[in-house]
């Protein structure tokens, strides 16, 4: 029988695979057009934010506080990729969220199963473009495409469980031409399990793209779901689960993070259901891929937690970039 042998979760932001010199200089630029929502889900504009910010604002965005940070961060980055390998396990569950990579408004599932033999990374592209753009193009590969290995038997007992458990999932069995891995796999696949050839089962959920995230307590119970099945699936395999994405963005909101943060450790699922789902809007909604991870986990310990409010303008837009072990 196979085990969920560990679980993890880690932001993907861009602020990950950008410099110290994007970190100090690059985001006062790129936050004036980031979309922002206030505490009621309602669309607030970067001005309203900067009107909004204490009078100590810039006390959080000094160059020596934004370089610890990110100093912070590189460290976590290292250990988490320690952690995954430590972990010594035959398959790794990735739970992500998809950003028009491979699913577009006109067919947006709520939940989908990827269960390919592998799946593609595209190569890296010469480009002259913003910083920005480099950053993001950096989750690419270097030298030519590379077909990640992921595990399809697993994938369709989880599929065909989720079914029998009346949750609908979209099955994809392969990419069309042209479409690679989204960015919350390809990040974990660049970072972390290079130069290791884990097999992946990509699961998506539909974080961001209204109208049909799924709830809080959804997550949850699909989380437990994926813990059952795993458990269920016959061959003798240590199964590793992962969170990929969040924390709050792009308002950096310690408050909403740390309560999330509070609830892992205690196991509190009861909580994390309630959590209200307009405080949960773009980058933000990500957090929805932790209540996955949450539902599954209850009987690990969260050994390792690393969490970095990363302010990084006047207006404290940023990212709650977090990264966790539970063992």
């Amino acid at each position: 029988m196979a085990t969920l042998a560990a679980a993890f979760g880690s932001s993907h932001s861009v602020m990950l695979s950008s410099t110290l010199d994007d970190w100090l200089h690059g985001f006062s630029e790129s936050d004036l057009r980031m979309p922002y929502f206030d505490r009621g889900g309602q669309r607030i504009s970067y001005q309203d934010l900067l009107a909004s910010a204490p009078a100590n604002a810039r006390d959080y965005i000094t160059q020596e506080r934004i370089a610890e940070r990110w100093r912070i961060v590189q460290d976590a980055m290292a250990r988490m990729t320690q952690e995954i390998a430590q972990a010594k396990l035959d398959v790794l569950v990735i739970v992500g969220d998809d950003q028009h990579e491979l699913f577009t408004d006109e067919l947006m599932p709520a939940v989908g199963v990827y269960y390919g033999e592998a799946i593609r990374n595209a190569a890296r592209p010469d480009t002259q473009e913003n910083w920005y753009r480099t950053a993001q193009l950096r989750r690419l590969e270097e030298g030519g495409d590379v077909h990640y290995p992921c595990h399809r038997a697993l994938a369709l007992h989880l599929i065909e469980g989720l079914v029998e458990r009346e949750f609908d999932v979209a099955a994809l069995s392969a990419l069309k031409p042209g479409q690679y891995e989204g960015h919350a796999y390809s990040f974990i696949h660049r970072w972390y399990l290079q130069p290791a050839a884990l097999p992946i089962v990509p699961v998506f959920l539909n974080t961001y793209n209204p109208p049909n995230p799924p709830l809080p307590r959804r997550c949850i119970k699909l989380g437990a779901a994926l813990k059952e099945l795993i458990a269920d699936y016959p061959e003798s395999l240590r199964v590793g689960l992962l969170a990929s994405g969040g924390l709050s963005h792009f308002i950096v909101d310690e408050e909403l993070d740390r309560s999330v943060l509070d609830a892992l450790k205690k196991k509190d699922n009861a909580f994390l259901s309630r959590l209200d789902p307009r405080r949960l809007k773009a980058g933000s909604s990500e957090i929805r891929n932790w209540l996955v991870v949450a539902g599954a986990v209850d009987e690990l310990e969260l050994t390792w937690v690393s969490y970095t409010p990363a302010y990084r303008t006047p207006a404290l837009s940023g990212t709650g970039l977090c990264f966790a072990r539970w063992s």
